[in-house]
């Protein structure tokens, strides 16, 4: 059966959402300050050498360098202020997040409420500065090894730190402007625009390969189709649960008995999200981020290290998927999905799995299904984000493709669509509830008096 929210979702059309104006200035708003961030990408860092930075992108564009710009939405091929993206911001949410799993006074913050939130919103923000600031010192000086910079000194390096340091915060601040007063989460629709700004640039490279003869039609073709087939495999997987029967026991309130209700607690197959593939890439990367930047190449560690974790190497390959299946299985079971905190939360509401006994029994019960359950998942975001990575390298597609950023995209676009969706119903009943109101007004006008018996 199809619930009454559902056959609402599915008759919205554009007409309601004409009529639905404060969601059309949530639109607005959202797309505003997305243009501002677009517009900060052009804007670039001084003293930064444009004919030696461009030369180094064109060269880095099918590797690592080629993925550090689409994340950042092109801002790091052209140094912008925000070349460091958002990713600062959101390496801090998560080791925020996980030592709230794990230290006993965090977690006990958390509990506290809206004070409590804001508390650890505040801790996020100090490690989004500390990382921005050795991220910022460290591209600084890698930049001035490499040759890209006009002026180098202590002077460029300062003057770099400050203002990507800046444009770091401005992007945390423009991201929670759009959360409060716009559509989505903002922070991921700051990533999602900066992958998507690129996808179009990307296409007309690959389509040039193809014209010049680099890459053969037939290649093309299965890139397309590949993509395709990734996309509506990550919708499929993303929209998948596992949904455990919860039984509600009947209650007595007063003279009244009322029957106990059933529902269902949904379990995602991935629920962890993309948080594995990003932890994972960040980790794996770092080295020949350092080594790329800093044209470092006869360095003998930093030389071993590239040879065999590179990206496309066969050890990269490996440490990436158990780096992933470890990420999805830690973070589902200390963040997204606490198995004792669900068993307790079920226990205070009268709520009960039939045939498994509250409390602990349940923990144990839920700790069984999940990790069932992580084994499809973890398999599944290892398959997407290796699947992009073995194809390019054997083909030699001259840009970077990513399973990470088909993730987001997939996954920003489906939160966002839920949430105007939300949006539009609730117009919906807004509008059921004032016509049943004037019906009602109309209908005791109308009324007229009955005659007196006689």
């Amino acid at each position: 059966m199809v619930s009454a929210a559902e056959q609402m979702a599915a008759n919205t059309s554009w007409s309601a959402l004409g009529k639905a104006t404060e969601l059309r200035k949530r639109i607005l708003f959202t797309l505003g300050l997305l243009i501002v961030y677009r517009l900060g990408t052009f804007i670039p860092v001084p003293g930064i050498d444009g004919v030696a930075l461009r030369e180094f992108m064109e060269g880095a564009q099918a590797s690592i360098g080629g993925m550090l710009s689409m994340f950042t939405g092109g801002a790091l091929g052209r140094m912008g202020i925000f070349a460091l993206g958002i990713m600062p911001y959101i390496s801090a949410s998560i080791i925020v997040q996980l030592m709230t799993a794990m230290v006993p006074a965090l977690e006990q913050l958390k509990k506290e409420g809206e004070q409590g939130r804001k508390k650890i919103n505040q801790y996020t923000r100090y490690g989004t500065v500390a990382l921005a600031t050795l991220q910022s010192y460290g591209l600084a000086v890698s930049l001035q090894s490499g040759d890209m910079v006009s002026n180098p000194g202590m002077f460029f390096i300062a003057s770099c730190m400050i203002t990507l340091i800046g444009g770091t915060m401005f992007l945390m601040w423009l991201g929670e402007q759009i959360t409060a007063r716009g559509v989505g989460n903002g922070i991921s629709l700051i990533i999602f625009v900066g992958i998507i700004a690129e996808v179009p640039a990307a296409l007309a490279q690959f389509f040039a390969s193809g014209r010049s003869g680099a890459v053969s039609p037939a290649v093309i073709v299965g890139v397309m189709l590949m993509v395709v087939a990734v996309i509506a495999f990550v919708v499929f997987m993303e929209r998948s649960l596992r949904k455990i029967h919860i039984q509600y026991p009947r209650r007595q309130v007063g003279m009244k008995i009322y029957d106990g209700g059933s529902s269902h607690l949904p379990v995602k197959v991935n629920p962890a999200g993309v948080i594995p593939a990003i932890f994972a890439s960040s980790l794996l990367l770092l080295p020949a981020t350092i080594t790329t930047f800093s044209g470092n190449t006869t360095n003998p560690v930093l030389s071993t290290v590239m040879a065999y974790f590179g990206p496309g190497q066969p050890l990269y390959l490996l440490f990436f998927t158990i780096m992933i299946v470890f990420f999805a299985y830690f973070y589902t079971f200390n963040v997204a999905f606490k198995t004792d905190d669900v068993a307790e939360n079920l226990k205070n509401q009268n709520g009960f799995i039939p045939g498994i006994r509250p409390g602990k029994r349940t923990a144990e019960y839920l700790d069984f299904v999940v990790n069932r359950v992580l084994v499809i998942g973890s398999a599944y975001l290892a398959a997407v984000c290796l699947l992009p990575e073995i194809l390019r390298n054997q083909f030699a597609i001259p840009f970077y493709f990513g399973g990470t950023s088909v993730l987001i995209v997939v996954s920003v676009t489906m939160d966002t669509i839920q949430q105007v969706q939300s949006h539009l119903l609730a117009h919906q009943y807004e509008g059921l509830i004032e016509k049943s109101q004037l019906s009602g007004k109309g209908k005791k006008r109308s009324r007229r008096k009955a005659p007196a018996r006689r």
